[in-house]
């Protein structure tokens, strides 16, 4: 893969000077609140470099997010590391910086990611899970085409006790995905 294009957005891989505005994102209250912390800059590093192994060995996963030459966060493809009874699996997921909020460049970005998974490289069903008060995400996930199924709500392995635990996952299909 070389660079997913949108009318407004596109997905790439990590450049070297995607680091300080990734950090800050992360490091961004708001921006992090359905997650249990912030990261640090060390931490935000390491995610990057986390993300590029997977598209690296896989050919797609966490791209950067770039709208009008500038990394605003990532969107893409991942396989989650933990137990829960729907992995293994392949999540759509991202995270943007907050003045990229409500512009709906989520959406868009991440239908680039489902057609790349769904078309390129044969997946035959993605999801996408978030925290339970996590409304904005619901809404992409919803926008999106993915369908929710109260059974399919799990609490995350990774946040035992947390006010964030209950997580909802939602899914799509290859056979029911528009593109």
């Amino acid at each position: 893969m070389s660079v997913l294009h949108g009318p407004r957005v596109s997905l790439r891989s990590r450049r070297d000077e995607d680091l300080d505005p990734f950090a800050a994102l992360n490091a961004d209250r708001r921006v992090m609140e359905h997650f249990p912390q912030v990261l640090t800059r060390e931490e935000s590093a390491a995610m990057i470099g986390r993300m590029q192994a997977g598209i690296d060995s896989r050919g797609w996963g966490n791209w950067a997010l770039e709208v009008d030459r500038r990394c605003i966060g990532f969107v893409g493809l991942s396989v989650p590391a933990f137990d829960a009874h729907f992995i293994p699996c392949t999540e759509v997921g991202w995270r943007l910086a907050f003045d990229a909020w409500v512009r709906r460049y989520a959406t868009e970005a991440a239908r680039l990611a489902l057609a790349y998974g769904f078309a390129a490289a044969g997946l035959a069903e993605i999801v996408s899970f978030t925290a339970l008060r996590n409304g904005r995400s619901r809404a992409v996930m919803r926008r999106i085409g993915m369908s929710h199924a109260p059974a399919d709500d799990f609490d995350h392995p990774r946040l035992p006790g947390h006010p964030l635990q209950r997580h909802v996952r939602d899914r799509l299909r290859r056979t029911n995905w528009r593109s």
